[in-house]
């Protein structure tokens, strides 16, 4: 299986357990590998034979942006789920990082690592 990565999407949410998250909102960083097959597109350098990269990061910024979650572990189901409706398409993996989670304890980031599949 061939990957497609995306890295480093950023768009701002609202999503979280506390109030003030939910009113201010935060930027969110979303990273995607996208498994397929890449070989029929290659063949014939068409687009429509794989994964249109472009249309997904508009898809995965209009997720954060959207209705929100309490939890990362939420939205980061949410994205899977959206990458697994395009043709082509059998796994994926988000990572969904979280730099300003409201913590009290210095840190870099806070992440969560699903992987999705059709089977």
């Amino acid at each position: 299986m061939d990957r497609v990565a995306l890295r480093g999407l950023k768009a701002r949410g609202h999503h979280g357990v506390f109030p003030q998250e939910r009113e201010e909102g935060q930027t969110f960083v979303v990273d995607l590998v996208l498994g397929l097959d890449t070989r029929p597109a290659a063949a014939e350098d068409d687009l429509t034979k794989t994964v249109h990269y472009g249309v997904v990061a508009e898809e995965v910024v209009e997720i954060v942006q959207g209705e929100p979650v309490n939890l990362i572990e939420t939205l980061a189901e949410r994205i899977a789920h959206r990458c697994l409706g395009h043709d082509g398409v059998q796994e994926v993996e988000v990572i969904v990082h979280k730099p300003d989670a409201p913590i009290t304890v210095p840190f870099d980031d806070v992440t969560i690592t699903i992987t999705r599949s059709r089977v």
